[in-house]
C-alpha cells in the first residue's frame, strides 16, 4: 500500500525538480536574446527570404515605420538575379538605406551573398537575423492591430526588420515560448514558466529603460507600475498631443497616478528632453539633489554631466542623509557619467563561410565561423549557415571542465567551430568549439 504511495511522491519531487532546471535555462536564455546587442536607429531594408514564393522586401524608417514594400524572385525557380539586384540597389539609393537585415531561414544564405555582390555607392551593413518567432508574430493579434491590411508575409519581414534595429523592443510581442530557445519548455509546468518569462521580460526592459516617444504598447506594458490599460494611453496620449518634453507630462495621460508615475519615471527616456536627466535613469525625486550638486559646484547640470573633471570635486559623503545613501549616490553619479547609456554591448557584423549552403558540403574537419542560437543543460546548438544547426557537447565547448555551458558561450555569440560529424540522412552535425581554438 506504500509503494505506489512513495513512487508518486518521489516521481512528483523530481519532477519539480527537472522543472525547476529546464525552467531556469530558459529564462537565462530568454535574458540573453532578449539583452542581444541593438543596431540602432537606422533607414532599414529588412528581407524575409524565399525561394518559390520569393524575398519580401520592406523599408523601415529610424522609428520602424513601414515606408515601402515589394517582392523580388532572385532564387529558382524564378531566377530574376539581375532584376533583384536592380531593386535593392534602387531602394537602397532611394531611402538612404544604412543597414540590410536579412532572415536566416529558407533562402536566408543565398539572399545575404546576393546582397553582399552588390556594389552600393556607400557603405550598408548586412546582417543575418534570427527570425525564430516572426511567423507568430505575423499572425498576432499585435502584427493585425498594427497592419490589419497587410499580408503575413510583409509582417514578418518588419519583424526581421525591426529585430536588427532593437531586439527586446520586437521580441516583446512574442510569447517567449515561441522564440525557440531552451529545452523541454512544452513539459515543464506551465504556469511556472509563464510566471518566470513575464519576470525575466520585465527586469529586461527595465535595466535596459524605454523610449517614451517612440515605444510601442507592447513595450510600455513592461515597465513596472504601468499595465495594458495605461501603455495604451500613454500611446494614446502621444499620437494626441505630440512627443512627450519631460516626465511631468506623464502625469497628465489619463489612469497615471502618482504611484505609477513614482514606479515607472526612472525607466523611461525622453531623448533631447527640456531636462538633460529625463534621458537617463535617475528618478524625479533626485533631481533636486542633481541641482544642488551643480549649485554646489557653481555650474549647470548640462556642464555636469560634459565635464569629468566637475563630478571628480563632488565629495558624494557631504550628500548622505536619511534619504539617499552611499549607494544610491554612487549610482546618480555613474549616471551622469553617461546618461541613458545602454547596459547591452555593440551590434558586430557576422558572416557565414562562403560556399557552404547545405549539410552535403560539410566535411569532418572543417573549420567554420557560426552564431549560438541556444544553449541546454547538455552543450549549445550553432547555426553554420546549412539551415540546420550543429550541436556542441558540454564536453567540447571549452579546453577545460565546465558545469554550465554558460560558462564557456552566450547566446548570439560569434564562435568557430569544427566539425566532427555529418549525419545527412538524420540531420545531425557534431561540432567541436574547443578543437577549432
Amino acid at each position: 500500500m506504500l509503494k505506489p504511495s512513495i513512487e508518486l511522491e518521489m516521481r512528483m519531487a523530481l519532477k519539480n525538480k527537472a522543472d525547476e532546471d529546464a525552467i531556469e535555462v530558459f529564462a537565462t536564455n530568454t535574458r540573453q536574446l532578449l539583452l542581444s546587442p541593438p543596431l540602432g536607429q537606422k533607414n532599414t531594408l529588412g528581407i524575409d527570404p524565399g525561394f518559390r514564393t520569393g524575398c519580401k522586401l520592406v523599408v523601415l524608417d529610424k522609428q520602424g515605420k513601414l515606408i515601402h514594400e515589394t517582392v523580388i524572385y532572385p532564387h529558382p525557380p524564378q531566377g530574376e538575379y539581375q532584376k533583384s539586384i536592380e531593386t535593392i540597389k534602387f531602394l537602397a539609393e532611394k531611402y538612404e538605406i544604412e543597414a540590410i537585415a536579412i532572415g536566416n531561414g529558407t533562402a536566408g544564405k543565398e539572399t545575404e551573398q546576393l546582397c553582399r555582390s552588390i556594389a552600393f555607392n556607400k557603405a550598408i551593413g548586412i546582417f543575418s537575423v534570427n527570425e525564430s518567432g516572426a511567423s507568430i508574430y505575423s499572425a498576432s493579434t499585435a502584427a493585425r492591430e498594427e497592419f490589419p491590411d497587410r499580408d503575413i508575409t510583409v509582417r514578418g519581414a518588419v519583424s526581421i526588420g525591426r529585430r536588427l534595429m532593437d531586439p527586446l523592443s520586437e521580441l516583446v510581442k512574442i510569447d517567449p515560448k515561441s522564440i525557440g530557445v531552451g529545452q523541454y519548455q512544452h513539459d515543464v509546468n506551465q504556469t511556472k514558466l509563464k510566471g518566470k518569462l513575464d519576470f525575466v521580460v520585465e527586469s529586461c526592459v527595465n535595466a535596459v529603460g524605454v523610449e517614451l516617444n517612440i515605444a510601442s504598447k507592447h513595450l510600455l506594458n513592461y515597465v513596472a507600475g504601468l499595465g495594458p490599460t495605461v501603455a495604451k494611453n500613454i500611446v494614446d496620449y502621444r499620437e494626441a498631443n505630440g512627443d512627450f518634453k519631460n516626465r511631468q507630462e506623464l502625469k497628465k495621460v489619463p489612469l497615471l497616478g502618482n504611484k505609477a508615475f513614482e514606479q515607472c519615471a526612472g525607466f523611461l527616456r525622453i531623448r533631447n528632453a527640456e531636462n538633460p536627466l529625463d534621458n537617463s535613469a535617475i528618478h524625479p525625486e533626485q533631481y533636486g539633489l542633481v541641482e544642488q550638486i551643480a549649485l554646489d559646484l557653481k555650474c549647470d547640470i548640462d556642464a555636469l554631466i560634459r565635464d569629468a573633471s566637475l563630478r571628480k570635486q563632488i565629495d558624494i559623503r557631504k550628500y548622505i542623509n536619511e534619504k539617499q545613501g552611499l549607494f544610491t549616490l554612487q549610482d546618480i553619479l555613474k549616471e551622469l557619467e553617461k546618461p541613458g547609456r545602454d547596459p547591452r554591448a555593440e551590434m558586430k557584423a557576422f558572416e557565414y563561410a562562403a560556399g557552404i549552403n547545405n549539410m552535403e558540403d560539410l566535411n569532418t574537419g572543417m573549420i567554420l565561423p557560426g552564431i549560438v542560437t541556444n544553449i541546454t543543460n547538455f552543450g549549445a546548438f550553432v547555426d553554420i549557415g546549412v539551415k540546420q544547426d550543429g550541436m556542441v557537447h558540454i564536453s567540447h565547448l571549452a579546453n577545460k571542465f565546465i558545469r554550465d555551458p554558460n560558462e564557456a558561450v552566450k547566446l548570439q555569440e560569434h564562435v568557430m567551430v569544427k566539425v566532427l560529424e555529418v549525419d545527412v540522412a538524420r540531420k545531425r552535425i557534431q561540432l567541436s568549439i574547443k578543437e577549432a581554438l
